[in-house]
Protein backbone atom coordinates (compact mmCIF):
# COMPACT_ATOMS: atom_id res chain seq x y z
CA UNK A 1 0.00 0.00 0.00
CA UNK A 2 1.26 3.32 -1.01
CA UNK A 3 0.20 5.58 2.01
CA UNK A 4 2.94 7.21 3.71
CA UNK A 5 2.23 8.85 6.89
CA UNK A 6 4.47 12.11 8.43
CA UNK A 7 4.18 13.79 11.88
CA UNK A 8 6.06 17.25 12.49
CA UNK A 9 6.10 19.19 15.18
CA UNK A 10 5.48 23.08 14.23
CA UNK A 11 7.67 26.01 16.08
CA UNK A 12 5.51 29.24 15.13
CA UNK A 13 2.11 30.44 15.30
CA UNK A 14 2.76 30.48 11.47
CA UNK A 15 5.07 29.21 9.37
CA UNK A 16 6.09 27.14 5.97
CA UNK A 17 7.73 24.33 6.34
CA UNK A 18 9.22 22.81 3.38
CA UNK A 19 8.14 19.07 3.07
CA UNK A 20 9.78 17.96 -0.42
CA UNK A 21 12.02 16.11 0.61
CA UNK A 22 9.54 13.70 2.71
CA UNK A 23 7.45 13.16 0.21
CA UNK A 24 10.30 12.47 -2.16
CA UNK A 25 11.36 9.67 0.05
CA UNK A 26 7.83 7.98 -0.19
CA UNK A 27 8.27 8.49 -3.84
CA UNK A 28 11.22 6.33 -3.57
CA UNK A 29 10.21 3.68 -1.44
CA UNK A 30 7.07 3.45 -3.57
CA UNK A 31 8.82 2.30 -6.25
CA UNK A 32 6.21 4.19 -8.68
CA UNK A 33 7.61 5.82 -11.52
CA UNK A 34 4.62 7.28 -13.20
CA UNK A 35 1.52 8.49 -11.49
CA UNK A 36 0.46 10.97 -8.91
CA UNK A 37 1.43 11.69 -4.90
CA UNK A 38 -1.64 13.29 -3.43
CA UNK A 39 -0.49 15.64 -0.50
CA UNK A 40 -3.34 15.64 2.32
CA UNK A 41 -3.30 17.18 5.68
CA UNK A 42 -6.09 15.97 8.04
CA UNK A 43 -6.40 19.50 10.11
CA UNK A 44 -8.36 22.94 9.34
CA UNK A 45 -5.62 24.95 10.49
CA UNK A 46 -3.18 23.72 8.44
CA UNK A 47 -2.61 22.97 4.72
CA UNK A 48 -0.62 22.88 1.53
CA UNK A 49 0.74 25.32 -1.15
CA UNK A 50 3.41 25.04 -3.99
CA UNK A 51 5.98 28.26 -4.27
CA UNK A 52 9.00 29.41 -4.50
CA UNK A 53 12.35 28.07 -2.78
CA UNK A 54 15.03 30.31 -3.76
CA UNK A 55 14.20 33.50 -1.66
CA UNK A 56 12.91 33.31 1.86
CA UNK A 57 11.23 36.69 1.50
CA UNK A 58 8.73 35.02 -0.46
CA UNK A 59 7.65 32.83 2.57
CA UNK A 60 8.17 35.56 5.05
CA UNK A 61 6.11 38.26 2.68
CA UNK A 62 3.24 35.08 1.75
CA UNK A 63 2.49 34.55 5.76
CA UNK A 64 2.89 38.38 6.07
CA UNK A 65 0.03 38.90 3.24
CA UNK A 66 -2.61 36.51 4.76
CA UNK A 67 -1.99 37.66 7.50
CA UNK A 68 -3.03 41.40 6.28
CA UNK A 69 -6.39 39.97 4.72
CA UNK A 70 -7.05 37.52 7.62
CA UNK A 71 -5.64 39.48 10.96
CA UNK A 72 -5.15 36.97 13.99
CA UNK A 73 -6.67 39.40 16.16
CA UNK A 74 -10.45 40.71 14.66
CA UNK A 75 -12.63 41.70 16.83
CA UNK A 76 -16.00 40.36 13.84
CA UNK A 77 -14.94 37.03 14.24
CA UNK A 78 -17.41 34.51 16.17
CA UNK A 79 -15.71 31.46 16.43
CA UNK A 80 -14.99 30.47 20.19
CA UNK A 81 -11.69 29.09 19.57
CA UNK A 82 -10.13 32.21 18.40
CA UNK A 83 -8.46 31.10 15.27
CA UNK A 84 -10.98 31.69 12.43
CA UNK A 85 -8.10 33.52 11.04
CA UNK A 86 -6.07 29.89 10.34
CA UNK A 87 -9.18 28.22 8.69
CA UNK A 88 -9.89 30.85 6.67
CA UNK A 89 -5.99 30.82 5.67
CA UNK A 90 -5.96 27.11 5.17
CA UNK A 91 -9.13 27.30 2.65
CA UNK A 92 -6.65 29.62 0.67
CA UNK A 93 -4.04 27.14 0.58
CA UNK A 94 -6.33 24.17 1.09
CA UNK A 95 -5.59 21.00 2.79
CA UNK A 96 -3.99 19.04 -0.23
CA UNK A 97 -1.65 18.95 -3.07
CA UNK A 98 -1.58 17.02 -6.09
CA UNK A 99 1.69 16.48 -7.50
CA UNK A 100 2.72 14.83 -10.89
CA UNK A 101 5.35 11.83 -10.66
CA UNK A 102 7.41 11.16 -14.41
CA UNK A 103 10.57 8.74 -14.41
CA UNK A 104 10.34 8.15 -10.68
CA UNK A 105 10.65 11.82 -9.63
CA UNK A 106 8.04 14.72 -8.96
CA UNK A 107 7.29 17.68 -11.72
CA UNK A 108 8.41 20.79 -10.30
CA UNK A 109 9.64 23.74 -11.87
CA UNK A 110 12.98 24.91 -11.01
CA UNK A 111 12.18 27.30 -8.36
CA UNK A 112 9.35 24.96 -6.58
CA UNK A 113 9.05 23.38 -2.95
CA UNK A 114 5.98 22.07 -1.99
CA UNK A 115 5.05 23.36 2.00
CA UNK A 116 3.18 22.97 4.84
CA UNK A 117 1.46 25.86 5.90
CA UNK A 118 0.72 25.88 9.76
CA UNK A 119 -1.70 28.49 10.86
CA UNK A 120 -2.35 27.84 14.11
CA UNK A 121 0.63 26.51 15.95
CA UNK A 122 2.90 25.69 17.78
CA UNK A 123 1.48 22.29 17.73
CA UNK A 124 2.10 18.35 16.53
CA UNK A 125 0.99 17.65 13.02
CA UNK A 126 0.11 14.51 11.25
CA UNK A 127 0.03 14.54 6.95
CA UNK A 128 -0.19 11.48 4.54
CA UNK A 129 1.05 10.78 1.41
CA UNK A 130 -0.82 9.01 -1.30
CA UNK A 131 0.88 7.12 -4.28
CA UNK A 132 -1.47 6.08 -7.21
CA UNK A 133 0.14 4.17 -10.27
CA UNK A 134 -0.82 5.42 -13.26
Amino acid sequence: MNLYEHHISTQYAQQMIKVTNMVREDVAKSGVKEGIAVVFSPHTTAGFTINENADPDVVHDMLLGFEEVFPTKAEFYQHAEGNSHAHMKTTMTGPAQTLILHDGEILFGIWQDLYFCEYDGPRNRTFFVKIIEG
